[in-house]
């Protein structure tokens, strides 16, 4: 259960992070209501993935979700760069991500 909170509190920074970006376009009350949410039930549940996971693994992995969602979604939806490279160091941080749920 603690994984799939984990995940999940990932997944909302990534809605922290397009509120981020609405905010910056549109700067009204919708895209302050998704940033805070985003960011808010991120922290909750990142708070009670730490009471089952250690915290450095814990959150190197919900940064680690966080970083590659901000950056794909950013190539995905608002036309950031897609340099192979940039791709490439995406897969990497996923790849780590992946490597921290094994040995843990």
């Amino acid at each position: 259960m603690a994984w799939l909170s984990l995940i999940a509190a990932g997944l909302f920074e990534v809605v922290g992070v397009l509120g981020m970006n609405r905010v910056k376009r549109d700067n009204n009350l919708k895209a302050y209501l998704i940033l805070i949410i985003g960011y808010g039930v991120s922290f909750i549940l990142l708070s009670l993935t730490l009471r089952s996971l250690p915290m450095g693994t814990a959150y190197a992995i919900w940064t680690g979700i966080g970083t590659s969602g901000g950056a794909l979604v950013g190539m995905l939806f608002f036309g950031e760069s897609k340099d192979w490279r940039r791709i490439l160091f995406i897969f990497m941080i996923f790849g780590a991500t992946v490597g921290l749920k094994l040995i843990s």
